[in-house]
């Protein structure tokens, strides 16, 4: 188990010592070394990056691209196949973009119901528009993604693969190298939506050989706005750019452009500096406490809540075999809404709804559910005061029931 003085790292816990935050799936507190490099570009060099000839430009420029080395490192990848984005929403709305114009009508696409909507509904429109045949991976009982299924799926005519690395919902996690090995038999490209998984398990897309992967800085203990597209060299070189317009292009004549090497012909504009600056210390930090200790640390704490959850009566479980540090749940009988603000009464902080994953809980055959997310900061006394607001969340609802 982590040391629990690791919550001293982050003013929000420092600030609400009596907060029990369980929404770390939805987006994870903030470290003060974050909130210290973004104050710091602001008040020290806050000038925008690459273009200016001046000292300060200069140092902006020289932070902003050492996030990309860091980044690199972080997931075994080169700087130049590292792209700068909005967010894993944005970075897999760009990919489908752009890849989209290399499909023709009678293509297949293969996604899962346990996509969130940002993996899905970029394919499901692109499959409307260009006569594209999507195909879903049949799930298991319990609601798992096996190769086995996915075989079962895959055709010659499949050309994109769109999938998720860990379930938002289930904390499942996808035997993603086996799917990407048989997906590149037939030579399909491979996204993997890494949202949940960047924070939380050691990612080395060299050994996946995915073709793609996007991730989030704010659900890894960076700021929001920001986000990271890996790509593999060959294919960002001949497709075309997602936008255009300043510090993307080369050279710019009357009728026709050129331009610049990746990855900066994918990042037309201003950047969010600031966000890119300050996520390289995020990454900094888990490093530090190790990638593999803080997966560990959120079983140790899964082991040691799911059996006590299962055994309150009312609860229902829809995860018992949870990969990460996911629970989903509800209170039966309960709209997951009105749980939740028990449970936030209780200064329990946790997510209720369909989590931008409607596919899962509509398979699920719920509307909604309650989803306690557990990271690095989160210790044995939390587990505790989240059973407890449990147990005084069904008797509540016993009572008026």
């Amino acid at each position: 188990m982590l040391n629990k003085s690791i919550k001293n790292d982050f003013p929000v816990l420092v600030n609400n010592p009596d907060l029990c935050y369980l929404d770390s799936g939805a987006t994870s507190l903030k470290i003060k070394a974050v909130i210290d490099k973004m104050k710091e570009y602001y008040e020290y060099y806050g000038v925008n990056i690459h273009r200016g000839v001046y000292q300060l430009s200069h140092q902006a420029t020289t932070e902003y691209e050492e996030t990309r080395d860091v980044v690199a490192r972080f997931i075994n990848a080169k700087p130049e196949e590292i792209i700068y984005t909005k967010g894993t929403t944005n970075a897999l709305n760009m990919v489908a973009s752009i890849l989209s114009k290399t499909l023709s009508s009678g293509d297949e696409i293969i996604v899962s119901e346990l996509e969130h909507h940002s993996s899905v509904l970029p394919w499901q429109h692109i499959a409307a528009e260009k006569g594209l045949m999507l195909r879903y991976v049949d799930l298991t009982v319990d609601g798992r993604i096996t190769l086995e299924n996915f075989k079962a799926t895959i055709s010659p005519k499949t050309k994109v693969v769109a999938i998720t690395y860990v379930s938002n919902v289930m904390g499942y996690i996808t035997p993603l190298k086996e799917i990407i090995q048989e997906a590149h038999k037939v030579g399909a490209v491979v996204i993997v939506d890494a949202a949940q998984a960047a924070p939380h398990i050691k990612i080395d897309v060299k050994d996946l050989d995915c073709d793609f992967l996007a991730f989030s800085a704010h659900k890894m203990l960076g700021p929001t706005g920001f986000g990271i597209l890996y790509g593999k060299m060959r294919i960002l070189d001949y497709l075309d750019p997602y936008e255009y317009g300043g510090d993307m292009n080369d050279d710019v004549c009357l009728f026709e452009a050129t331009y610049r090497d990746v990855p900066y012909k994918y990042e037309a504009g201003t950047m969010p500096i600031a966000e890119a600056i300050a996520f390289k210390e995020a990454i900094k930090y888990i490093e530090k406490i190790k990638i593999d200790k803080i997966h560990e640390h959120e079983k140790a704490l899964i082991a040691y809540a799911m059996p006590k959850l299962l055994a309150i009566k009312g609860v229902e479980v829809y995860n018992p075999t949870t990969d990460t540090g996911i629970i989903a749940f509800n209170i039966k009988g309960v709209h997951p809404h009105d749980a939740a603000t028990l449970f936030d009464q209780n200064n329990v902080a946790l997510r209720a709804g369909h989590h931008c994953a409607q596919l899962i809980t509509k398979w699920l055959g719920v509307s909604g559910t309650l989803r306690a997310s557990f990271y690095l900061y989160n210790t044995i006394e939390d587990v505790d005061r989240f059973l407890e607001a449990v147990k005084a969340t069904v008797s509540f609802f016993e009572r008026i029931g």
